[in-house]
This record gives structure tokens, sequence and C-alpha cells, in this order.
């Protein structure tokens, strides 16, 4: 490896042994063959700088514009701050705990530039949760939005970890901090290999996993899912719900138009209403988030404007058929699906618009291999159910954790634990979470198989399915059912639905058990908690 920059080697030390690693697929030659010392802020952002395209708009705030050159004087005032202010050499990890914001952008930017290695959180975790992060990735810096403090206050009162904090937003320090300095910083002479962010998983089967990612990663997820499937310019105006501590989220609403000089646009509100009207506003052209958050939209489009968007991005969760036909019936406009991980840092497999195939993710991107095989490794048959597995120019490292490692890593190949079978065109269509799959009477049922039928009937909003223990079957299936307004919960209704999946897929597959809740159960970045589901049945 290129000698490291870090004079704090805690997150390079504390990497896999190389023998676990996943192969990474970086030619001499390919779209992935980075130098061997770069910062990628500094490719980023003050690349563009240099260019002469310092004036372009990045960020579209609601106090106006702010451009190339704006973001860069405030992310290196943010990198003075903090190494003149707070002491960070470089390899020290900075708590991110922030909503999307423009100034949350800049400091993701300084941190970069600054050597530090970004920690970032959803705004929504509490205080347990961030200390588990803090301990466990050793943070000693911190910004924290003056929105979202009570959490890491009280988190501070069960760690001492954290050395440095400072707020910003609304009666915030870091903003008076910041104006002291107005000399350029120059990005620290990082190698491609150091590591850039530890990425929280979003723990929907229990406790979050920490994995390692560097520099040269960052500009692999740029040079791979935005080059094949958008054909972005930089005339794009990015948005999306997804929070910058998702890594769904920070390539599609940041790294991705940064890298070809478009900008992006956050919402100031929260939900579907926030994300439309931000639409509607900045003229946005790409919009990213979850299927979820598409079909909350649909029965709201008539009074928003969105038809500056040309192109869709569904990740996070499984798209169903029957939200992909609602939205392109809606807007003319096919989502693109994507399956990605944290681990994986991004999306790996998907499609342009005019290549997908409701009911498919899509087919592995360019520099990135898929292949679905059984336990032993083993690739199956064309039309199987078995595992995912795949490798490319980015790939799975958790954080001190080799047991997990073990078993996400097999003979250089990533399985981020999905259940997939691949058709005779090379498209790959997501049947479950590998332990998801439920196996009644001898039967295997695909829970998303029956969700999606039951997403067409006029009484759904929303649905999930698992599997729960039968003493005589094993399993069963059993569907808990979020109702559209104007429909009451009752046995007749849960009759109804159990037909109505019987009519429209194999009967033994329709769920012999229907529950009715007011919402689903959910991780900050909107997936489905099926083992809560599990748990509650």
């Amino acid at each position: 490896m290129t000698p490291s920059a870090h004079l704090d080697p805690f997150a390079r030390e504390h990497l896999p042994p190389r023998d676990l690693w996943p192969d990474l697929l970086r030619g001499e030659g390919t779209a992935f063959d980075y130098p061997e010392r770069l910062n990628s802020a500094a490719v980023l952002l003050d690349a563009h700088v240099e260019a002469g395209r310092g004036a372009r708009t990045l960020l579209h705030t609601e106090a106006g514009p702010w451009t190339y050159r704006d973001v860069q004087d405030r992310a290196d005032r943010i990198a003075h701050v903090l190494t003149r202010e707070m002491g960070l050499v470089p390899g020290n990890r900075v708590l991110l705990h922030t909503p999307n914001t423009p100034l949350a952008a800049a400091a993701w930017l300084g941190i970069v530039k600054a050597g530090g290695i970004v920690v970032a959180t959803m705004p929504l975790v509490r205080a347990h949760e961030l200390t588990y992060t803090i301990e466990k990735a050793q943070v000693s810096h911190a910004f924290v939005h003056t929105s979202v403090t009570e959490a890491l206050d009280l988190a501070r009162t069960r760690t001492d970890r954290l050395q440095h904090v400072l707020g910003f937003g609304d009666g915030g320090e870091l903003n008076a901090r910041m104006a002291a300095y107005d000399a350029p910083f120059e990005a620290v002479d990082t190698a491609a290999d150091d590591p850039v962010l530890i990425a929280f998983t979003s723990g929907t089967t229990g406790l979050a996993k920490a994995t390692v990612h560097a520099h040269r990663d960052v500009l692999a997820i740029c040079d791979a899912f935005p080059q094949a499937c958008l054909a972005a310019t930089p005339s794009d105006v990015f948005t999306g719900s997804p929070p910058l501590a998702f890594t769904f989220g920070l390539g599609a609403l940041l790294l991705f138009p940064m890298r070809i000089g478009a900008s992006a646009a956050f919402p100031t509100a929260p939900g579907v209403d926030g994300l439309l009207g931000a639409i509607a506003r900045h003229g946005c052209t790409v919009c990213a988030t979850s299927p979820t958050a598409y079909r909350a939209m649909l029965p709201k489009l008539d009074a928003h404007d969105v038809s500056s968007l040309r192109a869709c991005v569904s990740a996070g969760e499984a798209l169903p058929a029957a939200t992909s036909d609602a939205w392109h019936a809606a807007t003319g406009l096919r989502l693109i699906d994507g399956i990605g991980s944290t681990e994986m840092l991004h999306i790996f497999v998907s499609a342009p618009a005019d290549a997908q195939r409701p009911g498919a993710t899509g087919r592995p991107l360019p520099g990135y291999e898929a292949r679905v095989v059984d336990e032993a490794g083993q690739e199956v048959p064309v039309g199987t159910v078995g595992l995912l597995a795949v490798r490319g120019p980015t790939g799975c490292r958790y954080l001190d954790d080799e047991d997990r490692q073990r078993t996400y890593v097999r003979d250089g190949w990533n399985y981020p634990g999905d259940a997939y079978l691949v058709d005779a065109d090379g498209y790959f269509h997501y049947q479950s979470r590998a332990d998801d799959m439920i196996i009644t009477g001898g039967y295997n049922v695909s829970g998303l198989q029956v969700e999606n039928v039951l997403l067409t009937h006029d009484a759904v909003a929303e649905c999930g399915v698992v599997g729960v223990p039968d003493a005589h079957r094993g399993q069963i299936v059993k569907a808990f059912v979020v109702l559209r307004e104007g429909h009451a919960a009752s046995d007749d209704l849960a009759a109804a639905l159990q037909d109505f999946v019987k009519a429209e897929i194999a009967p033994y597959k329709y769920p012999r058990a229907v529950a009715f809740l007011d919402a689903l159960p959910r991780t900050a970045t909107g997936k489905l908690q099926r083992f809560r589901l599990r748990d509650d049945a």
C-alpha cells in the first residue's frame, strides 16, 4: 500500500487482514485506475475551481446559490478550524451529526480536505446509537447541527471519547470560528487507499456494522452508476430525500453532481412534500429516493410541478413492480432501480431507464461482476434462486470485525445477503433477503412477491410480509398491512386480501395471517425492518 498520510493510524490498523479483503477490480487503464495519491475532496471540489468552473452553482439554497468557489471557501475555513483550533491530525475521525444542509456538505468536504475520516450519522439516531458509533470508531471530533444536539449531549454523558465538539446552524459556534480564516487550505496529500469515511449500516437486523471506505472508493462510485445509468451533465440538478449519512444519499446528492460539475438542492422541509417542493422550486432533473417515497408522492403529483425531472433513481429497498408501473403511468418516467449496500458504498446492479424491466433490478454495472450462487459458492442455473455475490472496484472492509468480514466476503466475493435469480438476458431479479425467504409446508415463498401483489389492491398503502413459526407448516406467510385512507381494518377485509392474493399467484403463497398496522417499522433510511415484524409476530 502507498505510504499513508494519516498520523492517526487507527482506521488503517483496524481493517481486516488482507486475505479477508474482497477482490477489488481496479485494472490498469480502466475507469477505476486512479493515482496512488489523491484526496477525493480536492478532486471533486478544488479541481473545478482550478479549471475555471468556480462560478458554477453547486448547491441551491433558500438564500441563493452557492457556487463551487463558495463551497470551497467554506470547506477551507472549516478545515482551518479543525486543524488550528480543534487539533485535528490526518486520520482522526470526525462525527458529522446533522440533517442535509448546505453547510453540512461543506463540512463533509472540509473534513476530507483536512485528512480527517468522516463518520456521518442520521439526524434521527438516539444517544444509545451515537454512543456505540463514537466508541466503535473512536471518534474524537464532532460537528453537530443545533437542531439535533439533544441525543449527542446525552451520548457525551456516556462516553468521554469526544474531545472537540462544535455546533453549527442557528446559534452554533462554527460560523463564528470560520469567520477568522480566509486563506485557502491545501488539501492533505492522502494516499488513494487512506480511509476517508466510516459508514455504519442501517441496522435492519440489529447492531450496526462499521464499514471503511477509501478516497479511491469515493471516486469509483462516481465513475460507475451515474456514468452507466444517468447520462448526467453539468446542467443537471440533483435532489432527493436520503440523508448524507446514508451512502445512497451521499453519492446521489453530493458526490455524483460534483464529479461532473453539476448542482444539487436539498429539500428544506421534511417528507415527500419537502421533496416535491424542492423539485418544483429548483427545477430538479434527477431525483433519488426510496420506493416508499415514490409511492407516497403519487397522490400529490397534481399539486406540484415535476415536469423538470428526467431521471428518477430508486434504491434503499426493493422496488415493487406496482410502484414502478404507477410512477411511469403518472409521469412518463421509468424508475431506475438499483441495489447497493453500505458495504459496497453504492449501487452495483442497475440499468438505464430505457433498459429497465419492472420487477428486475438490472444488470451489473461496468466494472462490477455479479452472479447467483449456492451455499458453496457455485453458480446456479438461470432462473434458480440463490445468493447474490458481487465484486468490483469497491468492496466490504469492516472495522475491527473479523467474524462478520468472514461472513460477508468469501473467496474474494462480497455477499450482501440477498436472494436473487438471474434470467436468460442477464437481468437480476430480487427475491428477498436471504434470511427472509419463507419456507411453508415445504414450499419456498418470496415475501416480496406477496407484497407486490398486495400493493396492487386498492385498500393497501404499504405492507410487509414475513414468515412466522407454525407448528404444522414450519412457517406461515403473514402480512402486515397499512391501509389507505377510507378503508377500515376488519376480518372481512383481511379475508378479501387473502382471496386477492390467491387469485393472483399460487394459492400456497397467500398470507394465512393478516395484521393491520398504522405504520411499518423502518430504519432511519426508510428500510423495512422485517426482523421487528417477526419479533412482533
